[in-house]
C-alpha cells in the first residue's frame, strides 16, 4: 500500500452565494487561527449590493479527477459565484495561519442568493483538511470529482511531464516512476492520490456520506449533462443548465460550454493525450487497485466503471 505522503484573487463581478459562517472548534485539536474580523457574519459588502461570502460548496479534490472541467460547468448555473483560482486554504500552513479574513478576501463578489464555491483539488488528499473545513462550517457542500485510478495517475504524470519540459527540466520515463525493482512503485506520491478509499476514511469521521457529492469524471467528460443535473440537484439548486450549453469540440476532442451566446473551451493543458505504457504495466496499476475500488465502493455505496 502505498504510504501517505504528504494561491487577493481579481474580484469578479459574478454570481455567487448565501450567508455562511466560521464556527467554533467542536472537537479536538487546534482551532481555526485568530482573526482581525472584516464582519462577525463572514461577508464583506460593496456599495452594489453584492458580497464576498465564505464558501457555501467546495470541490475538495481530487487533482486530475476533472475539478476545473467542474467548477467551469457548474459557473454556467446563475446561482453560482465561483473562486476562479485555487486558494489552498485549509492544506497550506502559510495561508491557513492568517485566517478567516483572509480567505473570505479571496472569495468573489456575489449577490445575497448566490452561492460560492472555491476548488483546491489537494484538499482531498490532505489529512488536515477535513477537520478545519468543518470547524469553519460543518453544513458545507462538499463535491468530490474522481477518475479511474490509474487513468488518474497517468493524467498525474502528464501534467507533469509537460510542466518540466516547458522548463526545460529533465524528467523521468514513465516505467521507471511507476515500476520499481519489478513492482508498483509505492514511493510515486500519484499513487497515492489515487487511493480514495483510505482518503474518503478521513473525510468520513467529520462529514456524513450525505454531504458529499462524487462526481464521476469520467462520465463528465463522456456526457456532461447528466452529471451536472445531478449536481444541480445535490446542491438544490433551481435547473437551468441544459444541453445547449455543451458542445463536442471534434479538434480537441471534448466537451466545450457555450453561455449566452460565448463559447469556451477548456485550456490547451487539459485533455493531453497519455504516454504509451506498456500493457504489463497497466495490469499490474489495475490488480494494485482492484481491492482498494472494492473498498472506495463499499465505502460510498456506489460502484464507478473502473479497471
Amino acid at each position: 500500500m502505498a504510504a501517505l505522503l504528504l494561491g487577493l484573487l481579481l474580484f469578479a463581478m459574478q454570481s455567487p452565494p448565501i450567508p455562511s459562517r466560521p464556527v467554533a472548534d467542536g472537537g479536538g485539536g487546534p482551532p481555526l487561527p485568530p482573526t482581525s474580523s472584516p464582519a462577525d457574519n463572514g461577508t464583506t459588502s460593496h456599495p452594489n449590493g453584492t458580497l464576498q461570502q465564505l464558501p457555501h460548496i467546495l470541490i475538495v479534490g481530487v487533482r486530475k479527477g476533472g475539478t476545473r472541467a467542474l467548477i467551469e460547468m457548474l459557473s454556467l448555473h446563475s446561482s453560482v459565484a465561483a473562486a476562479q483560482n485555487e486558494v489552498h486554504f485549509f492544506d497550506w500552513e502559510s495561508h491557513f495561519q492568517r485566517g478567516l479574513p483572509w480567505y473570505l478576501s479571496q472569495m468573489p463578489y456575489a449577490f445575497p442568493d448566490q452561492l460560492t464555491v472555491e476548488k483546491t483539488p489537494a484538499y482531498f488528499t490532505s489529512s488536515k483538511v477535513p477537520k478545519r473545513i468543518h470547524q469553519m462550517n460543518p453544513d458545507i457542500k462538499l463535491l468530490l470529482i474522481l477518475r479511474d485510478p490509474t487513468e488518474r495517475v497517468l493524467s498525474d504524470y502528464t501534467q507533469v511531464f509537460y510542466n518540466r519540459l516547458q522548463k526545460h527540466k529533465r524528467y523521468q520515463p514513465i516505467e521507471s516512476v511507476l515500476v520499481k525493482d519489478g513492482e508498483i512503485n509505492l514511493g510515486y506520491k500519484a499513487l497515492n492520490r489515487s487511493l480514495y478509499y483510505v482518503h474518503m476514511q478521513n473525510w468520513l469521521q467529520y462529514f456524513p456520506l450525505e454531504s458529499i457529492h462524487i462526481v464521476d469524471g469520467d462520465e463528465l467528460i463522456r456526457d456532461p449533462l447528466p452529471e451536472m443535473k445531478k449536481v444541480e440537484r445535490f446542491l438544490k439548486l433551481e435547473p437551468q443548465i441544459n444541453a445547449s450549453n455543451f458542445y463536442f469540440n471534434k479538434t480537441k476532442g471534448f466537451y466545450c460550454l457555450r453561455d449566452h451566446g460565448r463559447e469556451r473551451c477548456l485550456h490547451d493543458s487539459k485533455g493531453r493525450a497519455h504516454p504509451h505504457v506498456a500493457p504489463a504495466i497497466l495490469q499490474k496499476l489495475y490488480q494494485f487497485f482492484h481491492e482498494p475500488n472494492k473498498k472506495f465502493f463499499e465505502l460510498v455505496g456506489r460502484t464507478f466503471n473502473w479497471k
